[in-house]
């Protein structure tokens, strides 16, 4: 698929930034994350990320696809999609803002009110926001979600916790996901609530270790007291607006992973010329040259997969529930088999933290988990390809 020449402007300027100011910061990274241990220290200092967020601005690459008149560029999903996979070929853990998934949730229904108190400040980088669904005995399973919103007068009462919430001591509201009918549950029975962060009775967490660079949060919700200017779309109905933010935000996992993997092709490539073994350097090996092979094929396909689909919701297609599932099972299995191959051509120095395979190799795992585990995209895929079938 042929980039436009307005795609490949915006390609350029994102690689150039990727290389002049991400990649200098890796070893930065590295060591930070390492020296933490079981520690919230961020990655990036915070000053480092302020100037990086500036940088974004004045390269106009703040808001590629939020629509124009919410202050963007108006470019479309395969624009930042362009722009991710270039930015994620570092290491450095920058997210290209504004969070574009929770701008399509608030801009499909949020009320005038909300889009003022909101989606605005959402959209010019003065708020940011986080998804809060995922809960200890609700990740794959949303009808598991145990939190409940009760009506109490003229407003809600919310109690419940929800687990691994990203970023949630950083933003400043969150969108809560709880059950208002717990006869119909997903069936009608889920209302999406806005919740500021510093609401009375809501407590976050401190953070979570894990195997990886990001510390997610638990939230806890004891009486939380909101209006129903809080109601985000119509009561009961959060699933429907829900499935496209969700889509969006595969489609961005998607490129980030076909970023991280074309740095590991590119680090085989280069390193198989370098390196010699019994008179020979590894690029003569047919072992290697077959990993590298099954590397280029495999990211080839899934970036074409990530185009297509952005393309599909730039057009005006609004159900890429498949496709969103596909390319969620396909990028993140092949960035771990890709990683995977590029640690087995590095060896020992591939497991070193001299170069940034070994948090490649770390980071890419949970991606196979968040925003649904590659088994439950499995049985949406064939589902809803059964059901197209069948309308045939």
């Amino acid at each position: 698929m042929k980039l436009t020449e307005e795609l490949e402007a915006v390609q350029q300027v994102a690689r150039d930034f990727a290389r002049r100011s991400l990649m200098p910061l890796e070893k930065s990274v590295i060591e930070r994350e390492s020296a933490r241990g079981l520690d919230a220290e961020p990655v990036i200092e915070p000053d480092v990320e302020a100037r990086l967020t500036d940088e974004v601005r004045e390269l106009g690459l703040w808001g590629i696809e939020v629509p124009e008149k919410l202050g963007g560029a108006g470019l479309g999903l395969l624009a930042k999609a362009v722009a991710v996979e270039e930015i994620n070929y570092s290491i450095t853990p920058f997210r290209l803002p504004p969070e574009s998934p929770n701008i399509s949730y608030l801009d499909s229904v949020a009320t005038p009110a909300q889009r003022e108190r909101y989606l605005d400040p959402l959209c010019r980088g003065d708020k940011t926001s986080a998804l809060a669904l995922t809960e200890a005995g609700a990740g794959a399973d949303a009808g598991g979600i145990a939190t409940t919103a009760v009506r109490d007068g003229d407003g809600w009462r919310i109690n419940g916790s929800k687990l691994w919430i990203s970023w949630a001591d950083k933003v400043d509201f969150f969108i809560v996901i709880a059950v208002t009918d717990p006869e119909k549950r997903t069936r009608g029975g889920m209302t999406a609530f806005l919740v500021d962060r510093d609401a009375e009775g809501l407590e976050i967490s401190k953070p979570i270790p894990t195997m990886g660079e990001q510390r997610p949060f638990g939230l806890f919700f004891d009486e939380v007291r909101v209006g129903d200017d809080a109601v985000l779309g119509e009561i009961g109905e959060a699933f429907a607006p829900l499935t496209n933010r969700l889509g969006v935000r595969r489609v961005e996992i998607g490129a980030r992973c076909v970023g991280q993997a074309q740095r590991m092709i590119d680090m085989m490539c280069r390193y198989s010329e370098e390196r010699h073994t019994f008179g020979q350097p590894l690029s003569q090996r047919q072992a290697v040259q077959f990993m590298i092979a099954d590397s280029v094929m495999e990211v080839h396909a899934a970036r074409l997969m990530v185009h297509d689909a952005a393309a599909m919701l730039d057009s005006g297609v609004r159900d890429i529930r498949l496709e969103a599932s596909a390319i969620k099972v396909q990028a993140t299995e092949m960035l771990s088999r890709v990683v995977d191959r590029a640690l087995q051509v590095h060896g020992a120095m591939g497991y070193s933290k001299e170069l940034p395979i070994e948090f490649v190799y770390r980071n890419s795992r949970v991606l196979r988990i968040l925003e649904g585990p590659s088994e439950i995209h499995r049985g949406q895929i064939a589902k809803l390809s059964i059901k197209q079938r069948g309308r045939a």
